[in-house]
């Protein structure tokens, strides 16, 4: 018996206890009689920190959020099969992003269970495939063992979610049980001297590398190690296909911005280059398929990450080192310099200077001078919009962005400053944004945040707005309203050249998303035209309550 032993106990305390004490501070959650004996427990656990969502696939997106703004292990805990069903496509989400979520569902008792009674399913079955990890906890003096182990799962890189089915008769047994001690796996690694002699021999053979960077920047909090690195190569930098997170600093001079998800336009910008140096970033993901491989022929690559189903997955790549981002810049950066010489150093130099002829911060001022010119007409252009929002924000702001179509030049404007400046989508799965700006502020409390959606995103979680009103939680919530899927129509004509959009449009009625925040307990505001934009958005954002601004557009087509 050690410290951690307690007397004879519930299972119900026992399972908070170990939350605790696994780190975890916010228990997400939208319970029902299954979680009860957890919700009866509660009043007894006064450090963790209950967050109501008023539906399943909101509290995952919520604790989502909250993971991947403080890289903290979180809870959430769901309704028995049809709940778990409906937060299947966030757990989804949050499986690509890697949010490390401990997601329980309450099972009806054991024995009952034979019966298939009412909303009785097969729940670890139906969470295997979105988690690390999923096991149904049959015995009261499993459950030290099994939640120290699903904590574990769930913190080890790459970091993830993972699934325990509580049946009811396990949380209402008492017994006396160990709760045993918390195992956490150092994922500090590094790659051995001579892999790192020979990552560093490859890259100084290259003429022209370019840098690809990603999520493990953010997660490995690597972002000044990957400026230098740039420094010292005289190399272009580009994000991955999917920005969704803060991977670079936008205002170094060899940021270029991310790459696109069109085959040709991204085989087009890799062509000059003799290697790609990835570093913890997905390798041209794509989504809709094309005849064109983005990868020019003969291109070699080079990884550097910890998630090793990435490494050589879609492309070979000539060296791949399974290690953390930061700990192996910092080993790597000394050597490339103490191996380059002198010349090649101030190649970089030069190579930098020429880069910052094209850069990011190059093109953000000609785009911000283009619509500069356009700025003062009636409607709000949406590209305007992004500029506006861009520089309108304090430093400090974090941003949360599901705009889909129309925010989709905001990074043109945005500068990413730190790890945790900014949010996006890593997936397709949309109703993400508006939740997840909850759980984000949970996390970083001091800092504003924005949360950017349409019309169509915003209506998957509208839920998500009492919580944050609930909680009175300084949220700025911007929803572009142009009555409809204006994504679906772009791509239907696009690639069928077809213009009659069936089941695209959200008019007759319009959505009234101000009367809906309203309805929440939300102050929100109609927005209709750009005078009124700029007199209302700069108040709003540093307001200490939750607002809405519902930004009307003009109708897609």
């Amino acid at each position: 018996m050690n410290d951690n032993a307690l007397d004879t106990t519930y299972g119900r305390d026992t399972f908070l206890s170990l939350l605790v004490d696994e780190g975890v501070t916010h228990l997400f959650g939208n319970p029902g009689t299954t979680e009860l004996p957890i919700m009866h427990a509660l009043r007894d656990h006064a450090s963790l920190t209950y967050v109501l969502g008023l539906q399943e696939s909101v509290v995952i997106a919520m604790a989502d959020g909250f993971c991947r703004a403080s890289g903290k292990l979180a809870a959430c805990n769901v309704h028995v099969a049809p709940g778990l069903g409906n937060a299947l496509g966030a757990i989804y989400n949050a499986n690509l992003s890697g949010s490390p979520l401990i997601i329980t569902a309450g099972q009806q008792e054991q024995g009952h269970g034979l019966m298939e009674p009412l909303l009785y399913g097969p729940l670890v079955d139906m969470a295997r495939p979105l988690v690390k990890w999923a096991t149904e906890i049959t015995r009261i003096e499993d459950v030290p063992r099994i939640l120290r182990r699903a904590a574990k799962v769930a913190m080890a890189s790459p970091t993830g979610p993972v699934f325990l089915s509580l049946p009811g008769d396990i949380l209402n047994t008492s017994a006396t049980i160990d709760l045993g001690h918390r195992t956490r796996v150092d994922a500090l690694t590094l790659p051995s001297d001579g892999s790192l002699h020979r990552l560093s021999k490859r890259i100084l053979a290259a003429e022209k590398p370019v840098l690809l960077v990603g999520t493990e920047i953010v997660t490995s909090d690597a972002l000044h190690e990957a400026a230098e690195l740039a420094d010292v190569l005289g190399a272009p930098v580009y994000q991955q296909t999917v920005p969704h997170g803060a991977h670079f600093f936008s205002k170094h001079p060899a940021f270029m911005g991310a790459l696109t998800r069109i085959q040709s336009q991204v085989r087009s910008t890799l062509s000059p280059y003799d290697l790609m140096v990835c570093i913890g970033a997905d390798v041209l993901q794509m989504s809709v398929w094309s005849e064109t491989d983005p990868l020019p022929p003969e291109l070699p690559i080079v990884q550097i990450g910890l998630r090793d189903w990435e490494m050589g997955k879609n492309y070979p790549s000539e060296i791949a080192l399974r290690s953390d981002v930061k700990e192996t810049l910092q080993k790597l950066i000394p050597q490339l310099r103490q191996m380059q010489g002198t010349e090649k150093a101030r190649t970089s130099v030069r190579s930098l200077e020429q880069i910052s002829q094209s850069n990011w911060s190059t093109n953000r001022v000609q785009r911000q001078q283009e619509i500069g010119a356009r700025s003062d007409e009636g409607s709000i252009d949406p590209d305007w919009l992004m500029m506006q929002i861009a520089e309108s924000i304090p430093p400090d702001t974090i941003i949360v962005d599901e705009g889909l179509t129309t925010s989709k030049n905001l990074l043109q404007f945005l500068p990413h400053r730190d790890r945790y400046s900014y949010f996006g989508m890593v997936s397709g799965g949309i109703g993400w944004g508006i939740a997840a700006a909850v759980g984000v502020q949970l996390a970083q409390p001091d800092r504003p945040v924005v949360a950017i959606s349409g019309d169509g995103s915003a209506m998957y979680s509208p839920q998500a707005l009492w919580t944050a009103a609930h909680l009175k939680l300084p949220i700025l919530f911007l929803i572009f309203n142009n009555q409809g899927y204006r994504i679906l129509k772009e791509r239907l004509l696009a690639f069928h050249g077809n213009d009659q959009y069936i089941g695209m449009n959200l008019r007759e009625p319009s959505i009234d998303f101000t009367g809906l925040a309203t309805a929440f307990g939300m102050r929100a505001e109609k927005i209709t035209d750009a005078v009124q934009f700029e007199a209302t958005f700069k108040d709003a954002v540093t307001s200490d309550t939750p607002c809405l601004l519902e930004i009307i557009l003009q109708p897609g087509p």
